[in-house]
């Protein structure tokens, strides 16, 4: 592991502003694909206690409806099925806890003309899905009550995993690869000659110092605005809450349910014991939509009685009496079209940003960090396109829309 001095070594070839996934996931594919100069990553926080991607609740999919979205959702699932044997090091041996149970959306009167639309979306860009009959959800959901349903869509391939150990993982890898992290935070950025030069950092409230760099990855997640704003680039994403709550189900269940989402906008999936002792238990929660954006990690624990749980014993009504063991909130980095924001912008040149996933950061994490190593090594990114995804669209009015995104 390498580690950057906070008084001598002033000089990186690429800084990273942020330690989370994403900015795990850049500079270690940087390394994985040869690149050689020195890339620090500033983390203000190592302890992650607010970092979106430790918050998550760890779903993934590749049931997208453009084919972007579904050509980075498949890339990311290959890396994540590789991940525990690939990203092995001699201080850490990762388990991500890879379920592909799939995700199953399923469609009553009010949305199933939107479903249908939106799966024959997703067979069009590529992705793996599959439209059941109520006989086949009655196969997968026996204790269900389906009176309403008319069919769901069902992802194979999709599912979840634990998202603090792809994090611990990602920058584990990433160290190992020669990858240096700077505890600190990042109070400007700096230009010269119209151009990136680098960022200022402050450690433990007093001391500041420069690195520089030609190129500057704005990884920061929620806080991604406040990083763009210290170079006068307007970025237009902000936080939202979202409150999830792990529960203790009645008893042990005789099947693993798949990421299940109700019409209604609840969802929940299993959270499979990690040793005897542990009891059967479902990680679920709904997006508020009426959220007003700010930084607030209070979670809403009355939602549960009071929306959670009346539409999970609807539909499930064995699942009573469900006991809440954990309570917490996160944020989603939201942008206008709910896509992120990733590549150069163009008002400064060696300033890349991306940011701005809208809840599916982590899923699309080793993707991102493909495209912007090839974009940092090369200029370009063939990998994907995903210029689509440029952080000025909405300056020029062509914001990316995919009608799968919830």
């Amino acid at each position: 592991m390498s580690t950057a001095s906070t008084d001598d070594r002033r000089h990186a070839d690429v800084v990273i502003v942020g330690g989370g996934v994403v900015g795990s996931s850049i500079a270690l594919h940087l390394r994985r694909d040869g690149f050689r100069g020195r890339v620090v990553v500033v983390e203000r926080d190592p302890t992650y206690l607010r970092a979106s991607s430790a918050l998550a609740t760890g779903g993934f999919r590749q049931q997208y409806g453009s084919t972007l979205n579904v050509q980075m959702a498949r890339f990311s699932l290959e890396f994540y099925k590789r991940f525990d044997a690939e990203l092995v090091t001699p201080t850490h041996t990762p388990r991500v806890w890879l379920r592909q149970r799939g995700y199953l959306f399923l469609a009553n009167a009010g949305n199933a003309a939107r479903l249908e639309t939106r799966f024959a979306r997703m067979r069009e860009a590529g992705a793996n899905v599959e439209r059941w009959n109520v006989a086949r959800l009655r196969e997968a959901l026996p204790d269900a009550m389906l009176e309403d349903i008319e069919f769901a869509i069902f992802g194979p391939e999709d599912g979840y995993f634990e998202p603090r150990e792809v994090l611990a993982g990602t920058r584990a890898a990433a160290e190992h690869a020669g990858v240096e992290y700077v505890t600190a935070e990042v109070v400007g950025v700096e230009r010269s000659g119209g151009r990136t030069s680098g960022v200022v950092v402050r450690q433990n409230a007093r001391h500041e110092y420069e690195i520089s760099a030609p190129v500057v990855v704005n990884a920061a997640g929620t806080w991604a605005a406040q990083i763009g704003a210290m170079v006068g680039v307007t970025i237009p994403i902000s936080p939202v809450r979202q409150t999830s709550f792990r529960a203790a189900l009645p008893r042990t269940w005789p099947y693993r349910f798949p990421m299940v989402f109700d019409p209604d906008g609840t969802h929940w999936r299993h959270d499979d014991a990690r040793g005897h002792d542990e009891v059967d238990r479902i990680v679920l929660g709904r997006s508020k939509m009426e959220e007003v954006p700010g930084e607030n990690f209070e979670p809403e624990g009355r939602r549960f009685q009071t929306e959670l749980a009346p539409s999970l014993y609807r539909r499930v009504p064995a699942m009573q009496p469900l006991e809440v063991v954990q309570c917490w909130a996160g944020l989603y980095e939201m942008t206008p079209d709910q896509n992120a924001l990733l590549g150069e912008h163009p008002a400064l040149p060696g300033f890349v940003i991306a940011a701005g996933f809208s809840g599916h950061g982590v899923m699309m994490a080793p993707a991102t960090g493909a495209a912007v190593s090839q974009l940092i090594r090369e200029g370009r990114c063939t990998k994907f396109d995903v210029r689509p995804l440029a952080p000025d669209r909405f300056d020029r009015g062509d914001p990316f829309w995919d009608d799968a995104l919830i």
